[in-house]
């Protein structure tokens, strides 16, 4: 029991001490501007279908269950709003972190692993390049930079949702369901649930690449490291959330 305890600590450690020599090297010249780019384009871009189609989805769902609660109260009109706050304030970031933790997550465990077991690690290295900036520093920097904007993407999309779902039953147009929706929102709404998406970004990239370049034993190890990515980051993001929710209504009251 006492050396589980151990090894969990130490994990906290070396974790905690991986993550912070990445905010070190992210922010220290040289930048690998050309692999930031193409690792946006992997891990951003390639995400849009999953991400547009999810918050399709939750859109219409959560308008379609909102209506059925709202309906009892005669307060049908009140519907596109509270779509709009539930899916910018809460239920469009965590989402969208949650899908991408599963995909980005999955995807960087499973190559930095192979990399690692197959050695192309040590051969960078034997060129003369630094692995750690190279691959891990742009890979954070492209979750950082790709969650708040995909994160937009499932806001949007879960209000077309919305729109459709709404427009089935009643009719409503475009442009009346849209400024019922966004009467209420503020940037105080908008900006901080967004900006708070590049935490998720640091967490789901970091721990994808502590877990793939730590990987062992084999083509069992990648497979391990895939799955421990996605459960780790999506509890960890879950733990964020909770925090950084305290600490917007801190800055931003009610």
């Amino acid at each position: 029991m006492s050396g589980a305890i151990t090894k969990f600590l130490v994990g906290i450690g070396d974790g905690t001490s991986f993550a912070v020599r990445v905010v070190v090297e992210g922010v220290r010249p040289p930048y690998e501007l050309r692999e930031v780019a193409r690792q946006i384009f992997e891990l951003g871009v390639r995400s849009v279908p999953l991400i547009a189609a999810a918050g399709f989805a939750v859109g219409l769902v959560l308008s379609m269950h909102t209506r059925a609660s709202l309906a009892r109260f005669g307060a049908e009109a009140l519907i596109p709003a509270g779509l709009a706050i539930a899916l910018v304030r809460e239920t469009g970031p965590l989402t969208a972190g949650l899908l991408l933790s599963g995909r980005i997550g999955a995807g960087i465990g499973a190559e930095l692993g192979a990399m690692k077991v197959t050695e192309q690690i040590d051969a960078l290295e034997a060129v003369a390049v630094d692995s750690f900036r190279y691959l891990v520093v742009t890979r954070v920097v492209a979750c950082v930079i790709a969650l708040p904007l995909l994160t937009t993407v499932m806001n949007f999309m879960g209000m077309l949702g919305g729109f459709t779902a709404e427009t089935a039953i009643t009719g409503v147009g475009f442009q009346a369901y849209f400024q019922q929706a966004f009467f209420p929102i503020q940037f105080s709404d908008i900006i901080p649930s967004t900006l708070k998406t590049t935490v998720f970004g640091f967490i789901i990239a970091t721990v994808a690449c502590y877990l793939g370049i730590n990987t062992s034993r084999g083509t069992e190890g990648v497979g391990q490291a895939s799955t421990r990515s996605v459960v780790t980051a999506s509890m960890l993001l879950i733990a964020a959330n909770v925090l950084l929710v305290r600490v917007i209504f801190f800055f931003f009251p009610e």
